[in-house]
């Protein structure tokens, strides 16, 4: 999903957002400091597979995946980390690793952190390592509907 195909999408939905540009960044940390945003309202999406299933698990940027909570909190036998290989195809118009975390429109499930539902905003990649979208939590959850559950530490 291009910038260009996210922005059309909030504004479809009426959803008021703001673009922040950035330099080149990779972690979510680098991108957090080069675009001045608190690393707890910046969202990182993290690939995982539930019982092979590939899903999003979106938290702040200062956080990490306790992989046995999200174990637990989903339900599910097995969780891992997917790698590049198991997800670059299906965002194809996103750089790697910089996709939204939107993934209602990839019929995938989005897992919440906590943490994250308790922020007024969260800014994320927009789809490439030099742009993000800035909006209101409720805003992202009206439109995703994650589930929100606990599965992260600081």
């Amino acid at each position: 999903m291009p910038v260009k195909k996210l922005k059309d999408f909030l504004d479809s939905n009426k959803i008021k957002y703001v673009a922040v540009s950035h330099s080149e960044a990779f972690t979510a940390q680098e991108i957090a400091a080069s675009a001045r945003i608190p690393g707890k309202e910046l969202a990182k999406t993290v690939m995982v597979k539930l019982d092979g299933k590939m899903a999003m698990a979106v938290l702040p940027a200062s956080y990490m995946v306790d992989f046995d909570l999200l174990k637990k909190t989903t339900g599910a036998k097995k969780v891992e980390l997917a790698g590049e290989k198991d997800f670059k195809d299906i965002f194809p118009e996103c750089d790697v690793g910089a996709m939204p975390p939107f993934g209602n429109l990839y019929d995938m499930d989005v897992f919440a952190a906590e943490s994250l539902a308790e922020e007024e905003e969260i800014a994320f990649n927009a789809g490439s390592h030099t742009e993000l979208i800035r909006l209101a939590y409720k805003d992202f959850e009206k439109l995703v509907e994650p589930k929100v559950v606990k599965f992260s530490f600081k």
